[in-house]
């Protein structure tokens, strides 16, 4: 199966096709119009914009362009516009559009790269960002600030390139990208706190999900959120009606459930989305008590995975494998996890969505694709529909809300003995990974 890469771009400028209107490929709104030229991939398959195929999280968008980064095409591959007014049009590079935000979705960790061009010449200035989680929206920041603007016989900047996959390692495969909405910004536009709440977590069987922190799974008791030991001021504060942990003034902060001890012997995967506007280092450590139960026992275990130079300024989703916790050689009695924020005393870090999983971390917009007959997403199906999946499922469960299985076969089932409410799919997809999604039956 192909890799899908979903990228989600922002550009704003003072002159050119027009200030705050994004380049988001809708039928009355930009980008869907401009001449993409695709380089360096091979056979050079079109850009094309076509229905959003992961409409959810942060990208609500209904068009989306897509480019197809080949195996045997170079890893500086990529599309850019065309030098003139018609597309992104002559523009000052200034305090008031440097700042690029680009929201991407990737299955893998690779550079994007970001290129803008002078009309003739060869002034030219790129950056270019990795993304830090895999399978989930982020936003990367592009600061162009530091950089010049061409030289007057050069003309202005008037053209943009995109460099989706940027991987000097090269590909494995085809790549399937996505991008949508591209704004300049002005410098300092940025907000010191979350404006929005963090992204709903994907639907999961209730066996699949230990959750200490989140609204989509039952959470299991907490003893405390800040032991008295920690240097961290808690708050517990909403943000558009969502409950979030915020921690300021952060050293470390430590979070028990002593009293509960959990048992993550068969969880593949920690969950974090944490959001910060100042931190430059972040970490997690997972403590546990060993089998007798008590701290300082003898057999205590403890392991800390450490995030340098985390993406500030948007929610980032970590989904950290447990087997990274290399020093945790047990895992039947977790009592502490230890969240750790550079600068030291002064960080200020939000949290939500804190728990444990097994499974894929989220279905691949191919495996998410399709119209209301092919319910890989929670679209809602009349009961007595027949339900259908894409050729890459191999295989389908069905379980309800308490886990129990309903259904185990192949790419077609009827509803017609299924209640109304929720139900649960578990897609066994022919690349050997599994996928879990929401089927609501009406």
């Amino acid at each position: 199966m192909k890799n899908f890469f979903l990228f989600l771009f922002m550009i704003t400028v003072t002159t050119g096709f027009s200030q705050n209107a994004p380049v988001n490929f809708e039928a009355n709104g930009t980008g869907a119009g401009w001449t993409w030229t695709v380089f360096e991939n091979s056979t050079n398959p079109p850009v094309e914009v076509i229905d959003n195929p992961s409409v959810s999280g942060i990208n609500t968008s209904a068009k989306v362009a897509r480019f197809t980064a080949l195996q045997a095409g170079a890893p500086w591959a990529g599309c850019e516009s065309a030098h003139g007014s018609s597309d992104l049009g002559p523009f000052v590079l200034d305090a008031t559009n440097s700042l690029i935000k680009i929201m991407v979705w990737k299955p893998v960790i690779s550079d994007v790269g970001i290129k803008l061009v002078a009309a003739t010449g060869w002034a030219m200035v790129e950056i270019k960002v990795a993304n830090t989680v895999v399978n989930q929206w982020e936003e990367l920041n592009f600061d162009f600030s530091s950089y010049p603007n061409p030289p007057s016989s050069e003309g202005q900047y008037d053209q943009i390139v995109i460099f989706p996959d940027f991987n000097l390692a090269g590909r494995t495969q085809d790549n399937l990208i996505y991008f949508d909405n591209i704004t300049f910004n002005a410098q300092g536009s940025t907000p010191s706190e979350p404006t929005t709440a963090a992204p709903n977590p994907p639907a999961m069987l209730p066996s699949d999900v230990i959750s200490l922190f989140s609204d989509a799974y039952s959470n299991v008791p907490v003893d405390t959120w800040r032991t008295d030991w920690s240097a961290a001021v808690l708050e517990n504060i909403t943000i558009e009606g969502n409950p979030t942990k915020k921690y300021s003034q952060l050293d470390f902060v430590g979070i028990e459930t002593v009293t509960n001890q959990l048992d993550i012997s068969e969880m593949e995967y920690l969950h974090l989305d944490v959001w910060s506007h100042n931190f430059t280092f972040f970490a997690v450590k997972l403590v546990d008590f060993g089998a007798n139960g008590v701290y300082g026992g003898g057999d205590d275990v403890e392991f800390q995975v450490n995030i340098n130079a985390p993406v500030k300024d948007q929610w980032l989703a970590l989904n950290i494998p447990l087997s990274e916790f290399t020093g945790l050689t047990t895992r039947e009695h977790l009592a502490q996890y230890i969240l750790v924020g550079q600068p030291s005393g002064s960080a200020v870090v939000y949290v939500d969505n804190f728990y444990f999983f097994r499974g894929d971390p989220i279905g691949t917009p191919e495996l998410a694709s399709g119209g209301n007959r092919v319910l890989l997403f929670p679209n809602p199906v009349q009961k007595g529909d027949v339900v259908q999946v894409l050729p890459e499922v191999q295989r389908i469960e069905l379980y309800d809300a308490g886990s129990a299985l309903l259904y185990s076969g192949k790419q077609v089932f009827e509803t017609n003995n299924l209640s109304p409410g929720v139900y649960f799919l578990m897609l066994h997809g022919r690349d050997g990974k599994c996928y879990h999604q929401k089927l609501i039956v009406k």
